[in-house]
């Protein structure tokens, strides 16, 4: 049984310009112990997706549309209300955002900010908390941490400063971690460390794990499953070892053949043309048909959006004949 089920899922933002399909039908899971990537360029839905889930994105202009999001069995994440969602969010789902500039608070001492999900969801006393933090710092990686918890974010460079947040998301020992590019302000060696945290965390307490990130090499080290998104949808999902060893989609495809260390020495790098369809537009065929080099952009879709199958045993792809191979 799944921790968390999520099931047609769509976000759409209504702006002045029309309306945005930021998200538009996206259903995954996850369960306890486990990681599922989610991966994709920017503005593909990754991070919009995780954040309706908690409830976190400005309401208008963004609207939950559609869908449900299962947690625990009982609780619909997002239907639950605001009352339920706060003994949720930050105590059972931690979540590590992707800029930690701006999601801690320039005016208050990192101290006050770590401890802060200690007292108010386990009812720690201050000197409990400021211990138990001190510790979290020192895991994470931030030398002197009982002098360095004193400061401000303003004093801490950004990679200590999205250390920080891992540590907050972390502290609470929380059942589902959301990790919106958590590695990457991260030089490799601190970029290990925290992988190797995640992963002890989920050895020792099962915790689930939904990494978003860019970086389909740290994808293939730390993810069980994989979710392609583009233009809001999701295109391919197989496991990290079939994906890596057998992508049919070709937007995966071309993602993989992206990675410089694929690339041909001598050779020009290569990148995948134009720029994703703009999805305040209703696309009516295949959304990757304009930038297609891969498959055979002549044979995609282009009256209706290929429908979502399984090609192979746990093997799901959209099903466009010009980008399966």
């Amino acid at each position: 049984m799944p921790l968390l089920e999520v099931n047609n899922l769509k976000t759409y933002f209504h702006t002045r310009n029309g309306i945005v399909r930021a998200v538009d039908g996206v259903s995954f899971s996850v369960e306890k112990g486990k990681t599922i990537g989610i991966v994709g360029e920017s503005g593909s839905g990754k991070s919009v997706s995780c954040y309706s889930l908690l409830g976190l994105l400005p309401m208008p202009p963004g609207r939950i549309e559609s869908g449900e999001a299962i947690f625990d069995k009982y609780t619909d994440l997002l239907s639950c209300g605001e009352k339920v969602l706060r003994t949720v969010r930050g105590k059972r789902i931690g979540m590590i955002f992707q800029d930690p500039m701006t999601s801690l608070n320039p005016y208050m001492r990192i101290a006050d900010q770590i401890i802060e999900p200690l007292r108010l969801h386990m009812g720690m006393d201050k000197g409990s908390a400021l211990k138990k933090a001190i510790h979290a710092l020192d895991e994470v990686g931030i030398p002197e941490p009982d002098n360095r918890i004193t400061m401000y974010p303003h004093e801490f460079s950004g990679g200590m400063r999205q250390r920080v947040m891992i540590a907050m998301a972390l502290i609470t020992n929380p059942e589902i971690l959301i990790a919106d590019e958590p590695t990457t302000a991260l030089d490799v060696t601190i970029q290990k460390q925290i992988l190797d945290l995640i992963k002890k965390r989920q050895k020792e307490l099962g915790t689930a794990v939904i990494f978003i990130t860019h970086d389909l090499a740290v994808i293939s080290e730390i993810c069980e499953d994989v979710n392609i998104m583009y233009a809001g949808r999701i295109i391919e999902r197989a496991s990290a070892t079939e994906l890596f060893a057998n992508p049919r989609h070709a937007y995966t495809r071309s993602l993989l053949k992206s990675i410089p260390a694929n690339q041909t020495k001598g050779e020009k790098l290569y990148t995948i043309p134009g720029l994703p369809p703009d999805t305040s537009q209703i696309i009516s065929g295949c959304a990757f048909r304009e930038r297609n080099q891969i498959g055979d952009q002549s044979k995609c879709l282009t009256d209706s959006r290929p429908e979502f199958k399984e090609i192979e045993p746990n093997h799901w792809a959209q099903d466009c004949p010009g980008c399966l191979s």
